[in-house]
């Protein structure tokens, strides 16, 4: 609640249990969410292996029990191709033909060298993208993670499936993964919203990880005014989890989940914005330079939430 994100897609670990957790937090403050256990069973420690079967159980049992519930919705989450073996993508694949209300959350051509392993190891796919395709787990609902090692072809697939991406700047620019190519990305009509990545990312705040989106696309000779940034975090991310019909935006109906933002939250901002002649001239100053000082209160379907 610091950080006024009011919305999450996030991962879990590979136990079951941090799935429980995570939802109960959520229903606690009625706070809408979207998680997952996390599936693994390859090319990872023993202790944090779970197998194609035990996957599929799990994962069943924990759709039953928390996807739908209040405002909470489950992802299948293989963590990603590389550590999940063709068995176990086939079990994720029957879980999303059987529930295909639910999400699907992974990672996709982060960097370069694990788009070349998934080239080794799925030798008979075309790209790392279409080894989530032929598995049946490219389709609507479907988030992709960082997406920064995409062709052209790739990105046409995803958008008539209906995929989306998480863009996340600070995680990209920390691990020097790669920049994201937001221009190409809406050329294809893909969904696209802003992520922080909290395992790898440095912030928690969109608001810092805003301002790293302008840099990633300032760096590629693009630009990020304030309202498209001010998009991809709000109804640009509402539309790539498909909830833009109940959240993204104030129009009539929708739930109010929302943030007051104060552009004095530090002296810095307070004195730039003071200078602003447009609302976007100001918005930009918050998107440079805040952080989570500059979120003054945090609203859950209308009702102000305490910081922890």
């Amino acid at each position: 609640m610091n950080n006024g994100t009011t919305t999450a897609l996030v991962f879990g670990t590979v136990h079951a249990h941090s799935a429980d957790a995570i939802f109960e937090a959520a229903a606690a403050k009625d706070m809408r969410l979207i998680a997952g256990k996390v599936l693994m069973d390859r090319n990872c420690p023993e202790e944090l292996r779970d197998d194609a079967d035990s996957a599929y159980a799990d994962s069943k049992a924990l759709i039953e029990r928390w996807h739908g519930r209040g405002r909470l919705g489950y992802a299948i989450t293989p963590r990603f191709a590389l550590t999940s073996t063709e068995a176990q993508l086939a079990a994720a694949g029957k879980l999303a033909r059987e529930y295909p209300e639910v999400w699907v959350h992974t990672h996709l051509a982060e960097n370069r060298d694990e788009v070349d392993q998934i080239a080794r190891q799925f030798p008979s796919s075309r790209s790392y993208l279409d080894v989530y395709d032929q598995f049946g787990l490219l389709r609507e609902r479907s988030v992709f993670a960082h997406c920064l090692h995409l062709d052209n072809q790739d990105r046409a697939r995803m958008a008539s499936a209906g995929g989306a991406a998480a863009f996340c700047p600070t995680s990209n620019l920390f691990l020097g993964s790669g920049l994201f190519d937001l221009p190409a990305m809406r050329a294809a009509n893909v969904r696209c919203g802003l992520g922080t990545d909290v395992g790898g990312g440095t912030s928690l705040s969109l608001l810092k990880t805003a301002s790293e989106a302008y840099k990633v696309l300032h760096l590629q000779g693009h630009a990020l005014p304030a309202t498209r940034a001010l998009y991809l975090a709000t109804l640009g991310a509402a539309e790539a989890l498909y909830l833009d019909d109940v959240i993204g935006n104030f129009l009539p109906g929708k739930e109010a989940d929302f943030v007051l933002l104060d552009p004095a939250g530090s002296s810095l901002t307070a004195r730039r914005t003071s200078t602003a002649e447009t609302i976007e001239e100001a918005f930009f100053a918050l998107l440079t330079l805040g952080d989570e000082r500059h979120v003054a209160a945090t609203f859950i379907k209308g009702s102000p939430q305490k910081n922890d």
